[in-house]
């Protein structure tokens, strides 16, 4: 398996520390024993940004799984994509 590209690695750690500062403000929350309505808001936007994060590592897997070997993309039909994609769901 390939690696991530580093222009996308980059993008994809930033994403990934900023779930992790919203973690650690949701912990933060229990340990206050803030509103549990704000802790699962919080709680959800760490889930939507570790979400984000994860589709960004599988789209750069696809996008380097279409090349061919010389680099060019090749044609890859929508129903070969969706396949791909659901396997790695």
């Amino acid at each position: 398996m390939s690696s991530v590209p580093a222009s996308e690695a980059k993008r994809i750690a930033n994403r990934l520390r900023r779930a992790q500062g919203q973690l650690g403000a949701v912990l933060s929350m229990v340990e206050e024993e803030r509103d549990c309505r704000d802790i699962v808001m919080q709680l959800a936007a760490v889930s939507s940004a570790l979400d984000r994060a994860g589709f960004a590592i599988i789209a750069a897997a696809m996008k380097d799984c279409m090349r061919d070997e010389t680099g060019e993309t090749s044609d890859v039909e929508l129903a070969d994509l969706e396949k791909l994609f659901l396997s790695l769901a």
